[in-house]
């Protein structure tokens, strides 16, 4: 089991930028989680945004962050980053970070979940 802490969420004008951290406590070697970052609207359900492999070499987008959004990791630190860009007011979610031993898409990879950090983008 890992523990998850996200922060960096906020309040921004639409086209300004927000970094979001996740940093990961664990017996285990970071390097060996997969990450993703999720996000949930009011009233919609949790998505994919963004997920990342241990060694950092294979990264996943949403087709709606493609281009903006760009994940990291900095396994030294046991932390994993969500650099986001030109944000849109339908960027406004609680986003979730997640840990897991296969990278990918899907919400039942990951087993792991912070509390979730709240990104607000104002038009």
């Amino acid at each position: 089991q890992v523990q998850l802490v996200e922060s960096g969420g906020g309040l921004v004008q639409a086209g300004g930028s927000l970094r979001l951290s996740c940093a990961a406590a664990s017996g285990r070697a970071f390097s060996s989680y997969a990450m993703g970052w999720f996000r949930q609207a009011p009233g919609k359900e949790r998505e994919f945004v963004s997920a990342i492999s241990g060694s950092g070499r294979v990264t996943y987008y949403a087709d709606s962050v493609k281009n903006r959004f760009t994940i990291s990791r900095d396994n030294a630190k046991n932390t994993v980053y969500l650099q986001m860009d030109s944000l849109k007011p339908e960027d406004t979610a609680v986003y979730y970070c997640a840990a897991g031993s296969v990278t990918g898409r899907v919400k039942n990879l990951y087993d792991d979940w912070g509390q979730g950090t709240q990104v607000t983008v104002s038009s």
